[in-house]
């Protein structure tokens, strides 16, 4: 239930992270309303004030503007770098407020994917908050018009980044910026001196951990993973480190020699004791900490804390003394959002100046992302492999890196691990393989388990002409796509395999730029052919199979359709009201919502008040166990829609799109048609890794009301229906088909049940 577009929140983690050295220790804002209007004198083609990228896609403009002389101009090309542009801007939050908005004039030409106003809140964690205007997709050519998007302040926020993006090819003006707290320009809020915490006192390590490795023995693998399961325990359990006493991470870089320099198991743990003495003592307390078995889904994994064999008595008494005398209430390394109730990662910082290889801070990596997992993942029970194991098995390959490409591949390996589509390096994915910056610009899906090209721009000048929709790709570069897949599979996260083999497709035909060779099989023609990898803006193809066209159209007298897409909310009684009257609504989830249609369209499908998902939640007394929460239920609203409701599914349908899935299919006679989507469900939760990397994991579990999963299984059809590679080779929308069927009967002629399907 998020907006999914990762890898541009991610390069923008980056982008600010860039800023941070240079950002004003101070808010001055003497400039800033003639920065926002574009007013300030240009340094060079940069409009004064501002900063941002790619090279040669940022320009101050003197011959379109809004008001005053100039305007920020983004011009995007197809051999433009990356994805997006942006123009970036930051000032410190010393401010107080409930909400800060960024409102401005924006004007586009030829826009093909979207243009946004964007902002995010950073603490010692950057992404607190952030927000773009994807989900509004203003792109294609418009006239001046004014927008704004608004963020509750966060009270951990210490520095704002905000700007304007384009994503995809086009052009975008932007001119006379407005950054308001609670309605009044920023420079009018009051000031605040934000509390400082032991993060900011304390820079042991700011240099680096100071810890080197050549090759790990067995017995170092086997202490290290110790000492990440304990380092993990204390950090969620004991007082001094929940109350935000300890600078947990450089803790960790204090202790690691002593680990590293043990000649075994007994003398690690001595060691491991003496640590935790250092700590202090810890009080006993009047009102523990107890769990409340009532609702609980899942336990903390806590028995391995009672394993003297594996930790001695003396270090299994001290951690279950700590366990039992836990306090209930605040944890500083995590909280939980409110009224969502998913886990907010507090004070993880990312390191972003980190020099790779560091031994110390690539474990650090290891161990935070391990443990969050451990503790606060609701989905622990479905993680695929014996998770322990996993932490002994990625210690030498982590710590063991030797540069940043390496890092980030190993951090990727582990990260798939966890099975959880929105856990993924959001912020490097270009470490994935295949290596390269160039693709063949052709759309790749995987029919069947074989990789299909499903789409070719007939106006694209770089299409390759001697490819045809429906070719089946058999090899790259002579080696064969099954070997590559199985060769890629491990650095690709995701929750299920139709999850993973869409984002392979998408990668498939990248690689360096220049020619290369490509086997494709034509019906039963097997065909090699040379071909150019080029650099291409729209190479990955689109995350929806949806119709094209506007968002609801009448595709028979007797036929409504809506795709999600590119719905809004507050129309969602208008479609309705044009689809009254018709046998049957298909509503298309073969996409990502533009807009959070839940309510808003499902009160209006249903007659009764009907429950449709619980959620668990996480407990911060008691890290590690899980809890029933919530039932979500759609209470019907006027008007009402009582023709049949068909919902269209597949691997594009992923997080908030199975969550809208799951609420529309409990309308009556409701029937849900596709294939296997993403299984991937919950509000995320962002945290930062060592190296300035990003990630996330699903923070709630949803299930049915029965308690039925949706994790790893996702939103299965009541009937299966996939694209199959004859029907592509036809242009063919077979899934739409049998929707159709579904409403107007299996006797419909087929001619006209293909017409209205037809693209």
């Amino acid at each position: 239930m998020v907006r999914h577009l990762f890898a541009l929140i991610a390069t923008l983690t980056l982008v600010c992270q860039a800023q941070e050295g240079t950002a004003a220790k101070a808010s001055d804002h003497s400039d800033l309303a003639a920065a926002l209007a574009f007013e300030l004198q240009p340094v060079g083609v940069m409009p004064g004030g501002w900063s941002g990228g790619p090279a040669g896609t940022i320009f101050a403009d003197d011959q379109v503007f809004h008001g005053g002389r100039w305007s920020a101009r983004i011009e995007r090309h197809p051999d433009s770098p990356g994805n997006f542009s942006t123009i970036t801007k930051s000032i410190p939050a010393d401010f107080s407020g409930a909400t800060v908005e960024l409102r401005g004039f924006l004007r586009t030409e030829e826009v093909s994917d979207f243009v946004g106003l964007w902002m995010r809140e950073d603490g010692e964690s950057p992404a607190l908050a952030f927000d773009n205007m994807q989900a509004r997709q203003l792109k294609g050519t418009t006239e001046w018009k004014e927008y704004s998007i608004t963020l509750p302040l966060h009270p951990e926020a210490r520095q704002l980044f905000f700007g304007v993006l384009v994503a995809g090819t086009g052009k975008a003006w932007a001119d006379d910026l407005q950054l308001l707290v609670d309605g009044k320009p920023v420079g009018d809020a009051p000031r605040v001196d934000r509390p400082t915490t032991v993060l900011d006192r304390d820079h042991e390590f700011d240099g680096g951990s100071g810890i080197t490795l050549n090759e790990l023995t067995e017995v170092q693998i086997d202490n290290l993973a110790t000492l990440g399961k304990v380092w993990g325990f204390l950090k969620y359990y004991h007082p001094k480190v929940t109350s935000g006493e300890r600078q947990w991470d450089y803790d960790l870089f204090r202790v690691l020699p002593k680990i590293l320099a043990a000649q075994d198991h007994t003398a690690a743990n001595a060691a491991l004791e003496q640590w935790i003495e250092n700590l202090g003592p810890v009080a006993l307390c009047n009102a523990c900490a107890t769990l409340n078995e009532k609702d609980l889904y899942f336990k903390p994994d806590l028995d391995w804390i009672a394993n003297p064999a594996l930790l001695g008595s003396d270090l299994s008494q001290t951690l279950r003394s700590i366990r039992d005398h836990r306090l209930s209430g605040k944890q500083f390394y995590v909280s939980k959002v409110a009224e969502i109730e998913n886990p907010s990662f507090d004070h993880e910082l990312s390191y972003a100046s980190l020099k790779i290889p560091d031994a110390g801070f690539q474990l650090l990596a290891l161990y935070r992302f391990w443990n969050i997992i451990e503790y606060w993942s609701p989905y622990r029970d479905l993680v695929p492999e014996d998770w322990t194991g996993v932490l002994a098995e990625f210690i030498p390959q982590i710590a063991e890196a030797r540069n940043a490409e390496s890092y980030r591949q190993e951090m990727l390996a582990l990260i798939a691990k966890a099975g959880d589509g929105h856990a993924n390096l959001w912020s490097a994915l270009d470490a994935r393989p295949p290596a390269g910056k160039c693709q063949i610009p052709v759309t790749v899906r995987f029919v069947n388990d074989l990789p299909v090209i499903a789409g070719l721009s007939p106006a694209d000048p770089l299409r390759p002409t001697e490819l045809s929709v429906g070719d089946v790709i058999t090899e790259l570069d002579g080696v064969a796509v099954g070997k590559l897949v199985e060769n890629w599979k491990p650095y690709y996260a995701a929750s299920n395999d139709a999850a993973r083999l869409r984002d392979i497709g998408r990668a498939l035909t990248r690689g360096q730029c220049g020619e290369s060779t490509i086997a494709v099989r034509r019906q039963n023609e097997q065909l090699k052919l040379k071909m150019t990898r080029v650099l291409y803006a729209g190479n990955t193809g689109p995350l929806t199979h949806d119709l094209p066209g506007p968002a609801f159209r009448l595709l028979s007298k007797d036929v409504a359709y809506l795709k999600l897409s590119s719905v809004k909310a507050e129309e969602a009684p208008h479609y309705i009201e044009q689809a009254a009257g018709t046998k049957g609504l298909i509503i298309d989830i073969r996409n990502y919502p533009s807009s959070f249609m839940v309510f808003a369209l499902g009160s209006l499908i249903v007659d009764h008040e009907t429950p449709f998902a619980r959620f668990t939640e996480g407990d911060l007394g008691n890290p590690g166990a899980f809890h029933w929460g919530t039932m979500q239920s759609l209470k019907p609203e006027q008007p009402h829609y009582s023709g049949k409701v068909v919902i269209l599914v597949d691997e594009t349908s992923m997080s908030q799109a199975e969550y809208t899935a799951m609420a529309f299919r409990v309308a009556r006679g409701a029937t849900i048609v596709g294939s296997t989507t993403s299984g991937a469900d919950g509000n995320v939760s962002p945290f930062a890794l060592p190296g300035g990397l990003r990630t996330m994991i699903s923070g709630i579990g949803v299930f049915y009301p029965d308690k039925t999963p949706t994790q790893q299984i996702g939103i299965v059809p009541n009937v299966r229906v996939a694209p199959s590679i004859a029907g592509i080779l036809a242009g063919r929308d077979e899934v739409l088909e049998e929707a159709l069927r579904q409403i107007l009967g299996p006797r419909a002629p087929a001619a006209d049940i293909e017409k209205m399907a037809k693209r």
